[in-house]
């Protein structure tokens, strides 16, 4: 039986939810390991609902479907919280990471959650960095803090090939900003 880690991100059309899974993934590759990037749409339209899914193994992956089952959720718009059951197939023992401004405890409340809650305000910080509420590189930089899947520098080379230029300074800056206030 493979064993491999799984990673689901829930993000709305535009905040760059599949992308987010794609620089992870590039990161785990970047240092040696397997793994797997899989988006998943509905409505293909700005602010719709997305999903997006990355593994990562030390072992080579053969299965390709959805990640039914997370180790970690990602909730880049805390307002699909109304629309979609982001605890749905949550592993015991898992790690949530949510883009909010409230404490870890108040989202295990909220949620009624066991598991482990890291929380950043990534959108206050891609609006500094970024002048733009795209979500998904801050919220790298708290889910690399929070999991350790990934080195930090790992995540920050892969952003670079991913954004060139100005805007890859400001969405490394985004990730290195979350990284240092994620509330775990």
């Amino acid at each position: 039986m493979e064993k491999f880690v799984e990673i689901k991100f829930f993000g709305r059309g535009g905040q760059g939810a599949v992308t987010a899974a794609e620089i992870l993934a590039k990161a785990a590759i970047n240092e040696g390991k397997w793994a797997q990037a899989l988006p998943a749409f509905g409505p293909e339209r700005r602010g719709a609902p997305v999903l997006a899914f990355t593994r990562i193994s030390d072992k080579p992956i053969v299965i390709r479907s959805e990640v039914y089952e997370p180790d970690v959720i990602v909730v880049l718009d805390s307002t699909l919280l109304k629309v979609v059951d982001v605890k749905a197939g949550f592993k015991k023992g898992g790690i949530a990471i949510f883009n909010s401004g409230k404490n870890p405890p108040e989202i295990q409340k909220e949620l009624k959650l066991r598991e482990k809650v890291a929380t950043v305000n990534a959108t206050k910080i891609a609006l500094e960095t970024l002048g733009r509420p795209i979500v998904n590189t801050a919220i790298l930089g708290a889910l690399v803090k929070a999991t350790q899947l990934v080195a930090l520098k790992s995540v920050i080379a892969m952003t670079k090939e991913v954004f060139t230029g100005e805007l890859g300074i400001k969405n490394i800056t985004a990730i290195e900003k979350a990284y240092k206030e994620v509330k775990l």
